[in-house]
């Protein structure tokens, strides 16, 4: 034998002895080729057509939150998902939803004009010329008869009114009129107000979603001049959902005694009167600006020298609402498990719109449907999930999350026992993926977007999403490019930070429950107005639904290996580096500028201990984890029943991240790891009780809140510690 065919035949049996499939987190390596044949099947179930038919029937007609149409489509769903053999109800809540009755906007001086306020209908789209359209309008503004000079506050940002107040422009009494962009539409108002500002008009400037960037609708996919951004303002840094009844859940009033609120205690409200409006309605108000003109990064792209005033334009805006309380109504279907009903894998999309809402919110709530309906097929031909399968169609996620937050403020008792992992998806396009969620799911969805093809490559989805990641700039909403002299990016695979925007909300933030958000990039033209409709998505977006398909199959695969895998496939590891990641981010803040002060004022060792112990526990959990999916011995059901304990010790170390007391000053977000920032809007604060303490310079604070992390951190790898001892019990 020559020394050539032995290495050949030491390969092919080492070759014959290795699986041929890619390795599954919490799957044993006998496993995996069953469990990839199935979701192979499984990919092969979704068809486009019925995504196109699910749009067309759910945005067929308007259907807001309290409306009559948000309960028709609620019973489309609940029909359909009964059809495919769920066990389907609709839970049905209440909540405080204002409907406009009163919008007035004009100018006074120096010259005379009355905003149209409304959204013309387009010819060529039947469905702009709908009856029962919401009108234009932001919702959880106050009322209010208001007349007083106009200022020019850019985008509303916190720098912004600091500019301002360096220009001497008192906004004070005055009718502030700023541009959506760069941050959430609900933060404008809200510094607006706490510079005590009157009033506040929000309008969409043609260079974020106009003509400056595309042709606008019909004949292309942006904003055209008279569209309207409608949208809620609710504080929801403070808590989303029902203002009235924060942090317990709002049912019907045919219930014994709901507790509520008044409309003055409720926090969430802002006392400014606020009004979005078009940039055709916005031009003559912005001419008739004078006094300093606005620096260059200010101007947007109307024909006009962009002023700051205050005046000569002023301004009178009356608006008033109906304060009722509406209904919303949760669709949730079951798929009950096999061999631990008593964990529950939940996914969600919500089902309200503004108005006909085809991107937002259908797009993806036909992914939930058409997911749905993959599972019913498989169910027929002898699978059944090991785990419960819960699938839920949010109402109400428009105006602050109200049907998914009283939902999860209803069930806590039993989420806390029993929720595994929360997916969301929302609106879904024709993009780049786009996936944020808990660190300790990062491995995992890596694992899935490895099996699931990109609808535009013949490469993966996680090698397309690392391609973008080395390659910054090459798609929209790619990271920057590391600067001169930097190290090159690594080829990873990272999930964005959670911070707020959509139904994971209360699920990660009040309740402790391990989340992921995913969907493919929709294009934000007409988001929000009477032009998301079927016919504007079929043109401009997915139109043949290759992205929704895809979507569905990363949706299908995600929950199958949830359900199904014998132990649940965190990685603890990757929470232990991200907060690592994190710390580090703080401690060059205190290092820096202004903060340098602080470095010998806050205390982070507490912190890097527990760090250090997590680390290490999640290492050990690895190792074993390895070691006892290689184990034999013991009966399925013994098996599946230690399993069952390392999995409840699992749950519990996601609800060792929150703390009863929850964040300064907003109690209702128990998270100590993530939480949208008090001042960011949508966007993330990671740490968030520590690192805000410090970016306001309050040591005092910054260090009760380190001692408090270090705390969760303690827990958290104590749980990890546990789950490890439990492993070791599995032979």
């Amino acid at each position: 034998m020559t020394l050539r065919f032995f290495l050949f035949c030491l390969a092919s049996a080492a070759y014959a002895q290795a699986p041929a499939v890619a390795p599954l987190r919490g799957f044993p390596a006998d496993q995996w080729k069953a469990q990839h044949d199935r979701e192979e099947q499984a990919k092969a179930i979704p068809q486009q057509e019925r995504l196109r038919i699910y749009m067309d029937r759910m945005a067929a007609k308007p259907h807001h939150a309290g409306s009559p149409g948000s309960k028709a489509v609620a019973d489309y769903l609940s029909a359909q998902l009964t059809e495919w053999g769920l066990d389907t109800r609709i839970e049905t809540f209440e909540a405080l939803i204002p409907y406009p009755t009163t919008r007035t906007l004009e100018m006074t001086a120096p010259a005379r004009f009355r905003a149209k306020l409304a959204e013309p209908p387009i010819p060529e789209d039947p469905s702009t010329s709908q009856e029962n359209q919401l009108p234009t309008f932001n919702a959880y503004g106050s009322s209010g008869d208001i007349t007083a000079p106009l200022v020019y506050a850019n985008y509303g940002q916190p720098e912004d009114f600091e500019y301002l107040k360096k220009q001497g422009i008192d906004v004070k009494g005055k009718i502030v009129i700023v541009r959506y962009g760069r941050s959430w539409r609900g933060l404008k108002p809200k510094l607006a107000q706490d510079n005590g500002a009157a009033g506040c008009l929000i309008y969409s400037d043609p260079r974020e979603d106009g003509f400056f960037q595309s042709d606008a609708y019909p004949r292309g996919p942006m904003r055209p001049a008279d569209g309207v951004q409608r949208g809620s303002i609710m504080d929801m840094a403070l808590y989303p959902g029902d203002p009235l009844s924060p942090g317990w859940a709002s049912e019907p009033t045919s219930q014994p005694s709901p507790k509520r609120l008044t409309r003055e205690e409720a926090k969430t409200l802002l006392k400014i009167t606020v009004l979005p409006i078009s940039w055709a309605d916005a031009l003559p108000l912005l001419q008739q600006l004078s006094g300093p003109v606005v620096p260059e990064s200010w101007r947007g792209a109307l024909p006009l020298t962009y002023h700051a005033g205050p005046g000569p334009a002023t301004v009178h805006m009356q608006i008033d609402f109906d304060w009722s309380t509406r209904p919303l109504y949760d669709v949730i279907a079951t798929i009950p498990g096999s061999v631990a009903k008593d964990q529950w894998i939940i996914y969600g999309n919500h089902h309200d719109a503004w108005v006909n809402g085809a991107s937002d919110p259908v797009s993806g709530a036909s992914v939930l449907l058409e997911t749905a309906r993959t599972l019913s097929v498989l169910r027929k031909q002898g699978w059944q999930p090991k785990r419960t399968i819960m699938l839920a169609l949010w109402d109400g996620e428009e105006y602050g999350l109200l049907g998914s937050t009283e939902w999860v403020e209803k069930h806590m008792d039993e989420l806390d026992h029993a929720a595994a992992v929360y997916i969301n998806s929302d609106s879904t396009g024709r993009g780049s993926l786009v996936s944020g969620g808990s660190a300790s799911l990062e491995p995992f969805l890596a694992e899935v977007l490895r099996d699931v093809t990109d609808p535009a490559t013949s490469k993966s989805l996680l090698d397309v999403a690392r391609d973008r990641r080395t390659t910054p700039g090459a798609t929209p909403g790619a990271t920057p490019a590391p600067a001169p002299g930097a190290p090159p990016l690594e080829r990873g695979f990272h999930l964005e930070s959670l911070g707020s925007g959509s139904d994971y909300v209360p699920f990660l933030d009040h309740a402790g429950i391990a989340s992921l958000n995913i969907g493919f990039a929709a294009g934000d033209g007409v988001y929000h107005s009477i032009y998301d409709t079927p016919a504007w998505y079929q043109q401009f977006s997915d139109g043949d639904r290759t992205y929704a398909k895809a979507l569905t199959q990363v949706m299908t695969t995600a929950i199958l290996r949830l359900a199904d895998a014998p132990v649940l496939p965190f990685d603890f590891g990757s929470l232990s580096s991200s907060v690592t990641k994190w710390m580090e981010e703080i401690r060059k803040q205190l290092s820096s500028g202004s903060a340098k002060q602080g470095t010998v004022k806050v205390d982070l060792r507490p912190v890097s201990v527990q760090l250090m112990r997590l680390s290490a526990a999640a290492k050990a959990f690895d190792d074993e984890l390895s070691a006892s999916m290689k184990r034999g011995g013991g009966s399925a059901q013994e098996k599946a029943d230690k399993f069952a304990k390392v999995d409840e010790s699992m749950r519990k170390t996601e609800r060792a991240l929150l703390t009863a007391d929850g964040l300064p000053r907003r109690d209702w977000y128990r998270n100590q790891i993530y939480a949208p920032g008090i001042l960011t809007g949508y966007s993330a604060k990671t740490l968030p009780g520590v690192r805000e303490a410090v970016e306001a310079q309050q040591w005092d604070e910054a260090n009760q809140q380190v001692r408090k992390l270090a705390e969760t951190l303690h827990s958290a790898a104590a749980q990890v510690e546990e789950a490890v001892r439990l492993l070791k019990q599995t032979q």
